[in-house]
């Protein structure tokens, strides 16, 4: 999460996220927490994930990972970034339990398209020898034309 929506969330400046970030460095390490470059900035200007640089406030956005927001919580010490924190780890945790869903029905749907893959092609394997192979002992119904000869073909 970018460190202007947590800031929004916790109810802080973004700047004083920030800067609580920095007085606590040995809290956030690098796989809590990262600085955005300028290029990935700008992709998120030019995705319109952010609307211009200047709602950016003029710094480079924090990133942070789960464990990084986890951490926040033990910064920022308000009864808001308590109730805040538990409903973000919430909502991480549901989204691990989503993921873990899709990634069952997946493979379930998966088995079941093989399972009706072979049992529907037995079908279509049978439906197509009764097709092509007319039932044994019936004559063909309707108007059989007689064989034609030569002398009637050319018209004479």
């Amino acid at each position: 999460m970018l460190d202007r929506d947590l800031a929004a969330l916790y109810q802080v400046t973004a700047i004083a996220l920030r800067q609580a970030v920095k007085r606590n460095q040995s809290r956030f390490p690098p796989d809590f927490v990262l600085q955005l470059s300028r290029e990935e900035a700008e992709v998120l200007v030019s995705q319109s994930v952010i609307p211009s640089r200047r709602s950016l406030g003029g710094f480079l956005p924090y990133a942070f990972t789960e464990q990084g927001v986890g951490m926040l919580s033990s910064v920022l010490r308000s009864e808001r970034a308590i109730m805040v924190n538990i409903a973000i780890m919430r909502t991480f945790v549901r989204l691990r339990q989503i993921l873990a869903t899709h990634k069952l029905l997946s493979r379930r749907l998966a088995e079941l398209e093989e399972k009706c893959d072979r049992q529907f092609r037995v079908v279509f394997d049978v439906s197509k020898q009764l097709m092509e192979s007319p039932l044994p002992g019936k004559k063909p119904m309707g108007f059989i034309p007689a064989p034609r000869s030569r002398n009637q073909a050319s018209g004479a």
